[in-house]
């Protein structure tokens, strides 16, 4: 989803691997300094926005919206709807410390062959498939949930969404609020699709809390997968579910945000466990689900405890290392048993949000 402000893996293509990437210079890299928590379970590492305003093989390095980790030292960052240019997924070399670049890029192509813009393709969620040499990209416009090569970037297949998840007034969803997250379980079995907003009958609480729902998939990397289930989740009051992903069998990791302007943005990231939480797909209505029947979650940390680090805000922020946080990927372990976790903010294009990678140590108990 494009918050405007104030107003608001690893395959090149062939054809676009002449131009280099093009970096401002200066680049604005974080230091923690002497008090980097941001709360008991998360240490903040630091910050780099050296991919801000860049460019590779002439396209824009910007509007990411959803980051996988692939293997050490390599992830891929996704573009949602940057006006008409093509919609295309970006291979990036990352650290912990963190540090930042892009080493390659995939268009991603209509079954015949012509690529998809932002237009008519609004990327949001990103799964890079176990040994497949695929990836499935959420499109928050229709919903939609495609696959895609990496070798050309040519979709070759789709995944089936139920009908009542569809944007009004084809079903009961809201537009831009769709799916806005999709998460893979370490085996590959199960996938997460997240609403970033209610159904139209389940709509909010009285405190302004999100009644949403996430579809599990089951399937396996490559081939089919088909909904078995729907999850209940309720947001924070008047903040939106954007990310998810997946830890271990009956645990994710989310994370929710908002945008005010003039004051910033809001960003927390949850530990969530599913365990108790039955199978709502039959229930037309969650409005009055009792709170037990919702999934579990716990706070892991608020971005805007976490120590400035030296970041610079492009526009009002209630600690200026706050931006457009739109991704989140679990990394591996780090020495003394947390786990390593990059958040990524999407500037929008625009010229007061900034293309910011951020690495944090948890601890997911």
């Amino acid at each position: 989803m494009r918050w405007q402000a104030p107003l608001a893996a690893t395959v090149t293509v062939a054809a676009l691997t002449a131009s280099l990437t093009t970096v401002v210079p200066a680049v604005a890299t974080g230091s923690p300094g002497h008090s980097a928590s941001c709360s008991r379970d998360a240490r903040f590492l630091s910050f780099t926005d050296s991919l801000d305003k860049t460019t590779y093989a002439g396209q824009k390095v910007s509007g990411l919206s959803a980051l996988n980790v692939t293997r050490p030292g390599h992830a891929v960052a996704l573009v949602d709807n940057v006006q008409t240019s093509p919609a295309r997924v970006f291979d990036l070399r990352i650290s912990s410390k963190p540090t930042a670049s892009v080493d390659g890029m995939t268009i991603l192509r209509r079954p015949d062959g012509t690529p998809y813009t932002g237009a008519d393709f609004d990327g949001e969620g990103l799964v890079v498939e176990r040994g497949a040499r695929t990836i499935l990209a959420t499109s928050e416009r229709e919903p939609s949930i495609r696959r895609f090569r990496l070798s050309d970037g040519k979709q070759i297949g789709e995944l089936p969404v139920p009908s009542r998840f569809q944007v009004a007034p084809a079903g009961q969803a809201t537009g831009n609020a769709t799916f806005e997250s999709l998460a893979v379980s370490p085996d590959g079995l199960s996938l997460y699709a997240g609403m970033e907003g209610p159904l139209s009958p389940d709509g909010t609480d009285a405190e302004e809390r999100g009644r949403n729902r996430i579809i599990r998939y089951a399937g396996l990397p490559g081939h089919a997968y088909k909904p078995v289930a729907q999850l209940a989740y309720k947001t924070d009051p008047g903040l939106s579910l954007v990310e998810l992903a997946v830890v271990g069998r009956n645990q994710l990791v989310s994370m929710e945000r908002t945008f005010v302007p003039d004051v910033g943005n809001t960003i927390r990231v949850f530990s969530v466990s599913t365990k108790h939480a039955p199978d709502v797909t039959k229930r037309e209505s969650i409005a009055d689900l009792p709170a037990r029947d919702y999934v579990q979650k716990k706070l892991l940390f608020d971005l805007v405890d976490c120590p400035p680090s030296g970041a610079v805000a492009k526009q009002p922020q209630p600690n200026p290392l706050l931006d457009n946080v739109e991704a989140l990927a679990l990394g591996g372990y780090l020495p003394g048993g947390r786990r390593q976790l990059y958040l990524l903010s999407d500037d929008n294009d625009g010229p007061t949000q900034i293309t910011r990678l951020y690495s944090l140590a948890v601890d997911l108990h």
